[in-house]
């Protein structure tokens, strides 16, 4: 069996340029929302990207867009030198990075919690998104980070669950997640757009938004569904 051509796909650890500076475009991705990019993504025939629902952010309100530094993990009750490969991962945490953490489905263990916290938003860390679990979850709040999780829990990795590798690819829901991917949530959920499309996709997102305004004027001004469709919106 040649796997060659696997091998390539699923290890393409080269990070793309982008047109404008990775800031600029995380912080034009939080003006906009994840379903336009969903929409614009799947223009682009990419319909497996939005990450499961159970994957929610700790308070609504939250949104975040930033590049993707995966983080791969599973229930492991090792613990000779946890804590210096953990303490390396964070010191490899890029500006303007979201941390993703890939638990391998754990359900019982919180990947995250208040100095992990401190000590990523230190490295200029944007937010975090575990498929997995938080805690000191008013100390994140009182710090003001974007954490998407899918439940809250007082256990710790230490003893349970133990960090694989990070800056590989991972994979959660049907999602794969690749190292510079940009990741971005809000209230509806998060998202992954693939680093080479994601300053198109960013385009078409900010023209859907500013499209939709004009949409609303349309409904307000007093015109039926059917005068929107024929004036070019959309529902």
């Amino acid at each position: 069996m040649d796997l060659d051509k696997l091998k390539e796909q699923r290890d393409k650890l080269t990070i793309c340029e982008l047109p404008i500076s990775e800031k600029e475009l995380c912080d034009r991705y939080e003006k906009v929302f994840t379903a336009a990019v969903n929409d614009v993504l799947r223009e682009f025939c990419y319909l497996q990207q939005a990450l499961p629902p159970s994957i929610m952010a700790l308070r609504e309100d939250m949104r975040v867009a930033g590049i993707a530094f995966t983080i791969k993990g599973s229930k492991n009750l090792t613990l000779e030198n946890e804590m210096q490969q953990r303490a390396k991962m964070l010191e490899a945490i890029r500006e303007d990075s979201v941390c993703v953490w890939d638990t391998s489905g754990d359900e019982e263990t919180t990947q995250w919690g208040g100095i992990m916290t401190m000590a990523s938003k230190r490295r200029g860390c944007r937010g975090a998104v575990v498929d997995g679990g938080a805690r000191d979850v008013k100390e994140i709040l009182d710090q003001d980070f974007p954490v998407f999780c899918k439940f809250k829990s007082s256990n710790g990795m230490l003893g349970r669950f133990r960090m694989i590798g990070y800056q590989m690819p991972i994979m959660i829901g049907n999602v794969f997640i690749y190292p510079g991917d940009i990741i971005f949530g809000d209230m509806d959920g998060v998202i992954v757009v693939p680093r080479k499309i994601a300053y198109d996709v960013l385009i078409k997102a900010e023209y859907i938004k500013e499209n939709e305004k004009e949409i609303r004027d349309m409904i307000l001004e007093g015109l039926t569904p059917t005068q929107v469709v024929e004036k070019g919106g959309y529902f």
